[in-house]
């Protein structure tokens, strides 16, 4: 006990200011009030839900509807997967299992909204035996000798 000395203190760790402590008003000025230099950049749109802005080309493709959507399936198309579909007694679940797909697909391209892909219609074109593509869509798939 005749060591310790009661009049010096030791701090062990001294703790700097926390990200909001130093970002505080407050800071700022102590800061510049000390020479220090200080570094400010502006986050662009920060603070604010501006995600989905609305700018003039936005309004601008809501207007031209026509001219700049994507191009979906033929409802003729659609009709000859669920008529092919149909005569090989598959339902839309047991197609779309057979090709990976989810049933939601094969309800999309038979409904027309289907944006189409040629794998998956290349795929429905193998189960079902009928062309989906080209000129002559409804007729059947020919079969492709196999190279040897």
């Amino acid at each position: 006990m005749a060591e310790s000395d009661w009049d010096t203190v030791t701090v062990l760790r001294k703790k700097g200011p926390t990200a909001a402590q130093a970002k505080s008003k407050q800071a700022i000025t102590s800061a510049q009030r000390r020479g220090e230099d200080i570094e400010t950049t502006k986050k662009w749109s920060a603070g604010q839900n501006k995600q989905h802005l609305v700018t003039k080309n936005t309004a601008k493709l809501d207007r031209e509807t026509e001219e700049l959507h994507h191009d979906r399936v033929p409802l003729e198309v659609g009709k000859v997967i669920q008529q092919g579909r149909q005569e090989k007694g598959l339902t839309q679940k047991d197609l779309a299992t057979k090709i990976n797909e989810k049933p939601q697909v094969i309800a999309d391209y038979e409904c027309g909204k289907a944006i189409p892909n040629n794998q998956v219609l290349g795929k429905i074109e193998r189960v079902i035996g009928t062309k989906l593509r080209g000129k002559d869509i409804g007729q059947p798939l020919e079969a492709k000798p196999k190279k040897k």
